[in-house]
């Protein structure tokens, strides 16, 4: 996989702040007063909250620096090729979809982003927190970042939970100060995180399951109207059905499902689609 250029984003920096922040607050407050370090339970809890946040640092890390994809400066359609039965068009003139900036056809499901300055294959949006895009070869990387992320802060928020249940032992003043501090500023980014990041997580579900992207959504609501307007009745083209999406995106192998692996991923090119399906059983008939 290729990687992207490093520069300076200060969502990014805050983000890895959020992350430094919240785990010291989870483990050296949170399971410290609810358990103590130096017990077993204080011990496993730290170990796992700390897995836990080294898998969300592997795998933003990942989202940030893989580069999402890139159009091959080559690429030319196929209009006649039998085994891509869908090309997109523009939606004005009918004309195969061509990127003036970028100066190449665009393939299926590709997009030019204004602040790549580039089309990046199978783009989803562009994501300020990861100051990259979320596209092709790193869109399973981004989702799989999310499910820990979510996962981390409902942990933290249980933990945070718990711990105030403890009765304060031999806490002075400023100490009690200090913890009340913590347990505000946590309270009030976990709170609102775990529900941004819980809906996140949801929409992508969501997404996923019909194999469309955020774009394609929006593309699909507009197609929609215009074909219920027509007396016509539109489907998502590359939606195979619920199984087959989930393994197109987080691949055939369930295990792998949490893993940022992306070998199964293909080229970009071309896309698997409802029609495929179809046009091979037209052709199994004699």
């Amino acid at each position: 996989m290729k990687r992207k250029g490093v520069s300076f984003s200060l969502p990014v920096t805050v983000v890895m702040l959020v992350i430094g922040f919240i785990y010291f607050s989870t483990v050296f407050v949170f399971i410290d007063r609810w358990f103590s370090l130096t017990s077993s339970p204080g011990i496993a809890n730290a170990a796992v909250f700390t897995a836990l946040a080294l898998v969300c640092i592997y795998n933003y890390s990942i989202a940030i620096f893989r580069d999402p994809g890139r159009v091959p400066l080559n690429y030319m359609p196929d209009v006649e090729d039998p085994e891509s039965p869908v090309h997109e068009i523009k939606r004005k003139g009918g004309d195969l979809r061509y990127c003036q900036k970028c100066s190449h056809f665009k393939p299926p499901r590709a997009h030019h982003c204004r602040v790549c300055k580039r089309c990046v294959l199978r783009m989803d949006h562009h994501c300020i927190w990861i100051n990259n895009c979320v596209g092709h070869t790193n869109y399973k990387v981004f989702f799989v970042f999310v499910v820990y992320a979510v996962t981390a802060c409902v942990y933290s928020l249980v933990l945070l939970v718990g711990s105030l249940t403890v009765e304060p032992q031999d806490e002075d003043d400023e100490m009690g100060s200090y913890l009340r501090t913590i347990y505000v500023l946590s309270a009030f980014v976990l709170i609102p995180l775990s529900i941004a990041l819980g809906v996140l997580l949801g929409w992508h579900i969501y997404l996923i399951l019909q194999n469309k992207t955020t774009i394609e959504y929006h593309e699909g609501v507009r197609a929609m109207w215009l074909a219920e307007k027509g007396g016509q009745v539109y489907k998502h083209p590359y939606d195979i059905g619920a199984y087959e999406n989930l393994t197109l995106i987080l691949g055939p192998n369930v295990l792998s499902w949490l893993c940022p692996t992306s070998r199964h991923i293909g080229s970009g090119l071309r896309f698997r689609t409802a029609f495929d399906s179809i046009h091979g059983s037209s052709e199994a008939k004699p």
